[in-house]
């Protein structure tokens, strides 16, 4: 009885980590993966922890055998398999409120679904004091054998904080992932009731094929929508394609309030954000002919819109994208013609490949920008002064960022920080969105530039994302803190724009 205490221990541990990460990947496509969520989901997570460990205390001293144990072993499993199914018309509900920026539907399914671990993660933490009340034989060596226990389960734990981003979620999706925790927990309470009770084990064992046959039917859509083509889990995404009637496809990742990229066949512009960087150059002092555009470096390139539209007007444009996540790569090539013959697409994060290559650009792209927020280390004074070392000596960076039509300080503070290393800062306001593009250049530069460059400019597509980039500058004053890699709050500032503008407030 002693090994499979053990063996109780290292699971228990396993799955409890376990199921803390695929909470947040549940929670993704709702509510997106923010710092905001992951500290609701671990701070609730330790509370109902506090909670089973005093309960199991508790529980194993008025019922010191091990029936009891492995019976609540096999409950937290019946308890975790329900969990993907009465958070779904839930987290439908908060998807349906976040596309409205209502704040009431966003906010009551997020507790709600938060509340539902409240059983299974209690029953998870009831399991190390239990075991160790069960476990001690020698009061003199009670100290070994709880430091044993907690090691064990620790070690369990350790293992489980890779086992769903890295391999389950990612080979099974989030559903099959919470359905093979319970199934564990189950088999292993059904394992220890065997050996305890019989009879209760008969009594129970109808969970071990339900949870089975729930894990091999079909997941179907995670989250369904009109003209969805694509839908895959990844190491760090829910990724979805959208086609709409024109043919036009639209790349979704996790809430899906934001496009990351499109594709439409039959035209180069989009009307969206992408096309502000084509005019990014043309910031520089005349003449700033086409031909000085030589290479690009895209950071978040995603399925590749930035990538297609430049080599659509230069040609076989050497280009860089640096993109984390490889299935979003692979979805580009696969959906989005993403076979561009000057691109090169790095697996990397954005600051890493800039420390690793020698390569200087005409052109920095950032458009890491996943509504609402920017990763806060791609905006920070040290990352800006990294892309100028990168720069040639008329090189100019353009990043991607949110405001609300009455909160810019995020932008503010973006200008302030880039206003620390490069000269001149012109500041584009994308039209119908919440989006603005910030460029920088390494050469003292007007906005000015712009008018006058047009005259060396025979594409109508560029003529045209020129012109409208133009049309659309407006003045931004630096404001606020300068971003550092020791203090960017990015996420509070995105946090307060995004509460302000669901409870309609003016800054």
């Amino acid at each position: 009885m002693t090994t499979l205490l053990y063996i109780t221990a290292f699971i228990g541990g396993l799955v409890t980590l376990s199921l803390e990460l695929a909470a947040a990947r549940l929670l993704a496509p709702a509510f997106g993966t923010s710092e905001l969520v992951w500290s609701a989901i671990i701070g609730l997570i330790l509370l109902y922890l506090a909670a089973g460990y005093e309960l199991g205390g508790k529980w194993a001293d008025r019922s010191p055998r091990p029936v009891t144990l492995y019976t609540i072993v096999l409950s937290a499993g019946i308890a975790i398999g329900t969990l993907p199914f009465l958070s779904r018309p839930i987290l439908r509900l908060a998807t349906a409120g976040m596309s409205a920026w209502n704040l009431g539907l966003v906010a009551g399914p997020f507790v709600v679904v938060l509340i539902l671990f409240a059983i299974p993660v209690t029953l998870l933490a009831c399991i190390s004091p239990f075991i160790i009340r069960l476990a001690m034989s020698d009061v003199r060596a009670s100290g070994i054998t709880a430091g044993r226990i907690y090691a064990i389960s620790t070690l369990g734990s350790f293992l489980g904080t890779f086992l769903p981003n890295l391999l389950l979620i990612p080979l099974w999706g989030t559903r099959r992932t919470f359905l093979l925790l319970a199934l564990l927990a189950a088999l292993l309470g059904a394992v220890g009731l065997w050996h305890s009770d019989r009879r209760r084990f008969w009594y129970l064992s109808w969970v071990l094929p339900l949870l089975l046959i729930l894990l091999l039917l079909p997941p179907g859509a995670i989250k369904p929508q009109a003209g969805l083509i694509h839908e895959e889990e990844s190491t760090y995404n829910l990724i979805q394609v959208v086609e709409n009637e024109a043919g036009v496809r639209f790349l979704l990742l996790n809430e899906g309030q934001g496009i990351h990229s499109i594709y439409a066949p039959q035209q180069t512009l989009t009307g969206g954000a992408w096309d502000y960087f084509l005019a990014a150059p043309y910031f520089n002092p005349p003449p700033y002919p086409p031909e000085q555009v030589d290479n690009l470096l895209v950071i978040g390139s995603a399925a590749g819109t930035i990538p297609a539209q430049y080599t659509a007007i230069y040609g076989d444009l050497p280009i860089d994208g640096v993109e984390i996540d490889p299935a979003i790569v692979a979805v580009g090539r696969r959906y989005f013609e993403m076979h561009q013959p000057g691109l090169r697409v790095h697996i990397a994060d954005g600051r890493s490949y800039l420390q690793q290559t020698e390569t200087r650009y005409a052109v920095v792209a950032v458009d890491a920008y996943r509504l609402p927020y920017i990763p806060w280390h791609l905006t920070t004074q040290e990352f800006f002064q990294e892309i100028k070392a990168h720069l040639t000596e008329e090189g100019v960076v353009a990043i991607n960022v949110g405001h609300t039509p009455d909160d810019w300080r995020l932008v503010e503070a973006l200008v302030t920080t880039m206003s620390t290393v490069y000269p001149s800062i012109h500041v584009i306001s994308v039209p119908n969105t919440f989006n603005a593009i910030v460029i920088a250049t390494v050469q003292p530069t007007d906005p000015a530039n712009l008018a006058d460059n047009l005259v060396q400019i025979e594409d109508r597509r560029l003529r045209a994302a020129v012109q409208s980039a133009q049309s659309n500058l407006v003045p931004v004053a630096p404001g606020g803190t300068v971003f550092t890699d020791d203090q960017a709050p990015v996420e509070l500032l995105t946090d307060a724009l995004v509460l302000r503008h669901l409870l309609g407030v003016t800054p």
